[in-house]
């Protein structure tokens, strides 16, 4: 969850559901009485002074969701329906920030004592920065349909798009010149299953990925997850050296100049400043 405030919570609590989910035939066929407790994270400031129901998320109908989509859908993992079922409600209403889910299990399949067995999710609204990029073929063209897959994509919703700028390669290799630029979104993934997604969109624009820095027909990398910092052998976030490169921080002063590095502190526009001096 990317807001910089505490936000308030709403409890359901032992919503119990006959739905038809479990890894075992008799489960999915017989059905069972499962348990669901929900916190839904949201702003009440509105409700609190309006008193009216459309300023805030109405729980009896989260109630009837939740039944609904039990119901509706089958999952043989109670950790399947617990991530699928968190997102389902993030994407129904959009007052939520977050939300915390369990599922309880009281009759599972265990044949050993025990009190009941649930799995616990939480799922909230993050706030990234892509940096989008071509220098191959049709460049125009490969960036139109990065922003128009960021549009469909059911787990992504785009927020700004900067201008396209054209800039010299990076990284020494001798290639054509880029067109640049950034797009701010909101997504329910984490940054792993965002970097699987934006690779997804990369080989459906023919990306090869032959030579380091080298000609690309798409190229989408995330720049900032909320204030994420994070290195693995497949991903850096913040991106390396972005305080060095023009062609991701002119668009990221565009589409968010007071938007600061989790790292330095410095906005991007004044990165850019910074960046525009040294030259």
């Amino acid at each position: 969850m990317y807001s910089e405030w505490a936000e308030d919570e709403i409890h359901i609590d032992r919503l119990e559901v006959f739905a038809h989910h479990g890894v075992y035939p008799e489960e999915t066929r017989n059905g069972q009485i499962f348990y669901v407790n929900a916190v839904l994270y949201t702003d009440m400031d509105r409700a609190c002074i309006s008193d009216e129901l459309e300023d805030t998320v109405d729980y009896g109908g989260v109630c009837h969701f939740i039944t609904g989509w039990m119901q509706d859908n089958t999952c043989k993992l109670l950790e399947a329906a617990a991530g699928r079922l968190s997102e389902a409600l993030l994407l129904k209403y959009g007052m939520l920030s977050a939300v915390r889910l369990e599922i309880v299990k009281p009759f599972a399949p265990v044949r050993l004592p025990f009190e009941e067995i649930s799995v616990r999710v939480y799922r909230s609204r993050h706030k990234a920065y892509i940096a989008i990029g071509s220098n191959m073929g049709d460049r125009e063209g490969y960036l139109a349909g990065a922003v128009e897959a960021m549009k469909a994509h059911p787990l992504m919703e785009l927020k700004k798009v900067s201008r396209w700028i054209l800039t010299e390669p990076y990284g020494g290799v001798e290639q054509d010149d880029f067109l640049n630029g950034a797009a701010e979104i909101e997504t329910l993934m984490s940054p792993r299953q965002l970097l699987e997604a934006l690779h997804e969109m990369e080989n459906a624009a023919g990306r090869e990925r032959n030579v380091r820095w080298g000609p690309r027909t798409l190229d989408l990398d995330i720049l900032f997850y909320d204030k994420v910092l994070l290195e693995s052998e497949k991903l850096v976030i913040p991106h390396p050296d972005l305080e060095n490169r023009r062609f991701v921080l002119e668009p990221m002063a565009e589409i968010a100049p007071a938007f600061r590095h989790p790292v330095t502190g410095k906005s991007m526009a004044a990165l850019l400043r910074e960046l525009e001096a040294s030259e």
